[in-house]
């Protein structure tokens, strides 16, 4: 674990520094976790109150932090779990069809006014979006991220071999898709 994460870590436990503890720990992952966020969500809103459910969730658990994996590791796992929460929780309240989630994310990002990219970005987010939750998970913390597959096991709680099946079926699905819809 990288010094800055131990001291970081040690003065959030210390009630006397946890406040600024918590400033340096949002400043120092903040954009990290939003664009994390933001690659499962889709919308720059939605991203926000993510990302500030994330923070809530680490500010009241912290005390139960094990250290048995890096901060970058547990605070990942948050935002990804909070992430699927959000969609989980906006499927139920729009009463989507299992299905239909990516047809929801489609619209999200076609309506996102912060969306700045070019034809060719917004053809691979269609294709991203259309795989099925843990490959398109998988998918943007390898591709995106550059994430290790002994970070994303920790991070998703699964096996490397699982995730390099999942990011390949995955790349496989968006070549194809890239392929057949120019």
């Amino acid at each position: 674990m990288p010094d800055n994460d131990q001291h970081i870590i040690a003065d959030l436990k210390d009630e006397n520094k946890r406040n600024l503890a918590f400033h340096m720990l949002v400043k120092t992952y903040q954009e990290r976790l939003y664009w994390h966020i933001r690659k499962i969500v889709l919308n720059h809103d939605d991203a926000d109150d993510v990302l500030q459910n994330t923070f809530m969730k680490v500010w009241r658990n912290i005390d139960t932090f094990r250290e048995e994996s890096s901060l970058f590791t547990w605070l990942y796992r948050i935002a990804t779990n909070e992430s699927i929460t959000f969609l989980n929780s906006k499927k139920r309240k729009s009463l989507l069809p299992l299905n239909e989630e990516s047809e929801y994310l489609l619209e999200n990002l076609a309506s996102d006014p912060y969306f700045e990219g070019d034809k060719i970005q917004l053809k691979l987010q269609e294709a991203i979006v259309r795989l099925p939750e843990k490959q398109r998970l998988v998918f943007n913390m390898k591709y995106f991220d550059e994430m290790k597959y002994d970070d994303m096991a920790e991070i998703l709680d699964t096996s490397v071999g699982a995730l390099k099946a999942s990011y390949h079926h995955a790349v496989k699905k968006v070549e194809e898709f890239l392929k057949n819809n120019d």
